[in-house]
């Protein structure tokens, strides 16, 4: 892989994404960087100050009472609790705070709740987080998995997406493409460096990579 570089957030100079070009495998696409988010999600200063730029984007007319974190991004999920409670966003919850959960996922990507996390789900207003987004099938899959559990989709938060929208649900991100203007993902089938022979270097998902 080659040497990594560092892109500064618009939202907040001190948010710093490091990113790596390479050839990478993630479970829904091949890409050409790989996003080391981790430092963002597991620091308490980084994950405070990524949480408070992410609730920026809500006002407090929307109403969220579960954030639904999804590749591990808990922390900032509970911060992002904090700051959004602390601009007036409200929660429909009987204790009026927000639940700040995960799910499991199948083999195939879909997500799932045992009986005792349901009534986080079912008739809530739910906050999708996530690391980052690059088709939005995983948005899309979490999604769907929230509407058949009975909730509703209040908003969509990303630290990386490359998509702007799923399902007309607006992607909330601190970087984008636009940002990265060579970033590039390709379905498996047709992804240019695979036809130009260019090896994998590793199989990256939400909680880092792997070398092969």
């Amino acid at each position: 892989m080659e040497q990594s570089k560092k892109i500064i957030s618009k939202y907040d100079p001190n948010i710093i994404l490091r990113v790596i070009p390479g050839h990478f495998a993630t479970a829904n696409s091949h890409v050409n960087y790989y996003m080391d988010i981790t430092p963002m999600k597991a620091r308490q200063n980084e994950a405070d100050r990524v949480a408070r730029a992410l609730s920026q984007f809500y006002i407090a007319s929307t109403v969220v009472d579960t954030i639904l974190c999804i590749d591990g991004c808990e922390v900032i999920g509970a911060y992002l609790a904090n700051y959004l409670t602390e601009s007036g966003v409200v929660s429909i919850n009987q204790h009026s705070t927000m639940y700040v959960t995960s799910a499991e996922t199948t083999s195939g990507g879909q997500f799932i709740f045992r009986e005792n996390m349901v009534h986080m789900i079912k008739d809530k207003n739910v906050m999708l987080l996530l690391s980052s987004a690059t088709t939005g099938k995983t948005v899309a899959n979490a999604i769907h998995s929230i509407s058949y559990y009975g909730g509703n989709i209040s908003g969509v938060s990303a630290i990386f997406s490359a998509a702007s929208k799923v399902f007309d649900y607006p992607i909330h991100a601190l970087f984008s493409t636009a940002d990265l203007p060579d970033y590039k993902n390709y379905e498996v089938s047709d992804c240019i460096m695979c036809k130009e022979k260019k090896p994998i270097d590793a199989i990256v998902n939400g909680f880092g990579y792997a070398r092969v």
